[in-house]
């Protein structure tokens, strides 16, 4: 197996703290000499945490791009690491600041000063998706037969999502966080978000600017937070703590079986106690208060979950990108050459059982709940706004391809309207009569690109270069790494 070795970097923008992560990355070829070179992340060195910064803002909807660039250029020196030796990464915008006016062009700025890096500004869905990962509840949910959820919680909202046999299943978001109440350190109220304000006078709770809360109006106001958080992840109740969720609500109720909580209020957690006032706004606000009940509500044991220690907390969400690189035949694919080049593709992945393919209800069920689920993590767009890859087709009849176009066009159709192009990827040779199917039922709204032989997981992005000489593809996989130390 030949190695490689390549420095990565991961980049996080949050609401309220920015960090880097400088990781190296053990790329092992897990191909033969004779086959197409695929690649994979054998082992993860890291090499420099930065502190956790202040995100720079300017007022209340810009990020400050020189501030950011400052931080940066810092913890680059602090590493003892140039630009021209990082050769992958990630840059993540997360939390409110993904929806700062200059976002897209702050990650982009990023990207562009080092390596092939993967870029996106995650909506809090896809927050979540990648706070789980990194925490290791995706991989602990292969471990179990039940659910696993993680809750990210961080300054401005807590992003969850549900695991089940390696893949998210389901995701939410509460506006519950540390800095939703800010106080000065003699406990006087100079901040309540108002997006919580519906959900205090449910509560019959009053906290107000200017009020000097006592430290046991406080606690409550903290306790019942945590518990309406809980009371909705678990389904004891959803009615009142509803009124926390921001966006969709879940559609069904997933029964819980494991629980871990990351995030700055995560870290708190495991934090001193909080006694007074002082100790509960040390940071201006009532984050390692909320962390101290939530430590509490787990040691009670109310809730009928098992709590979980994250493999990470304040640094859940990535740590960089390792790549893998391939060709594939353009003799097998459908595409049209003018949409070439396209870059930092998102992966959603369908995957197949014998019992679903041969049963046309179940199919259009899994194929409405997987764009469902990218809808929620990702932004409609008239681009691409993922790549279905799709596996467990072995042999694949003709009545099996018209029946699976069918349902992929039309409901891509009505879930995504505006997306100009549909982008799927089959791990066996069927791209090209998949993607002639899907552009007879397509018409050019959206064009197709279909290709095949390449392996993709979820939560991987895609690069898919010009073609070579008319008849090769090249592919780029980039695979988002995450810490995986206890």
């Amino acid at each position: 197996m030949d190695e490689q070795w390549i420095q990565s970097v991961g980049i996080d923008v949050g609401t309220s703290t920015t960090k880097m992560i400088v990781s190296r990355l053990r790329l092992g070829r897990m191909s033969s000499t004779f086959s197409l070179p695929r690649y994979q992340i054998v082992e993860r060195q890291l090499l420099y945490a930065s502190e956790v910064h202040s995100t720079p803002l300017i007022g209340f909807d810009e990020i400050d791009a020189d501030g950011i660039g400052a931080i940066l250029a810092a913890e680059y020196d602090k590493a003892q690491i140039s630009l021209s030796q990082i050769k992958s990464g990630a840059v993540i915008i997360t939390g409110e600041t993904a929806s700062k006016k200059n976002a897209q062009h702050i990650v982009h700025l990023l990207a562009e000063r080092s390596g092939d890096f993967v870029v996106a500004t995650a909506g809090a869905d896809l927050e979540g998706v990648l706070a789980g990962k990194g925490a290791g509840a995706e991989k602990r949910s292969q471990a179990i037969q039940g659910v696993i959820v993680n809750v990210d919680i961080g300054g401005g909202t807590a992003n969850a999502a549900y695991f089940q046999r390696g893949r998210a299943i389901a995701t939410v978001t509460f506006h519950v966080g540390g800095r939703l109440i800010r106080l000065s350190p003699q406990g006087v109220v100079q901040y309540v978000s108002p997006n919580i304000q519906q959900w205090l006078t449910a509560k019959g709770l009053r906290i107000q600017v200017g009020q000097e809360i006592g430290f046991a109006q406080l606690t409550e106001v903290a306790e019942q937070l945590g518990r309406s958080m809980l009371d909705y992840l678990t389904g004891k109740e959803r009615q009142v703590s509803g009124l926390l969720v921001v966006g969709p609500h879940l559609r069904d109720s997933i029964p819980v079986d494991e629980l871990t909580v990351s995030g700055g209020v995560g870290l708190l957690m495991s934090g001193p106690p909080v006694r007074n006032i002082s100790d509960a706004s040390r940071y201006g606000d009532f984050g390692p208060l909320l962390g101290y009940v939530l430590q509490q509500e787990r040691e009670k044991g109310t809730y009928p979950v098992k709590w979980l220690d994250p493999d990470q907390t304040v640094r859940a969400t990535v740590i960089g990108a390792g790549m893998q690189s391939t060709e594939i035949s353009g003799s097998t694919v459908h595409i049209k050459p003018e949409l070439l080049p396209i870059k930092n593709i998102p992966i959603l992945k369908l995957e197949l059982t014998e019992e679903q393919l041969a049963d046309a209800t179940r199919l259009r069920q899994e194929v409405a709940s997987i764009y469902q689920l990218g809808e929620r993590l990702f932004e409609k767009t008239t681009g691409i706004p993922f790549a279905l890859a799709i596996s467990g087709i072995g042999y694949c009849s003709y009545a099996l391809l018209q029946t699976l176009s069918q349902e992929l066009s039309e409901q891509y159709q009505a879930t995504f309207p505006e997306s100009q192009t549909m982008v799927v990827i089959c791990e066996t040779d069927m791209a090209k009569a998949l993607g002639q199917a899907l552009a007879l039922r397509c018409k050019g709204a959206p064009e197709i690109i279909c290709i095949d032989q390449v392996r993709v997981e979820y939560g991987d992005y895609i690069d898919l270069g010009e073609p070579i000489s008319g008849t090769i593809i090249p592919v780029v996989v980039k695979t988002l790494a995450f810490d995986e130390r206890p």
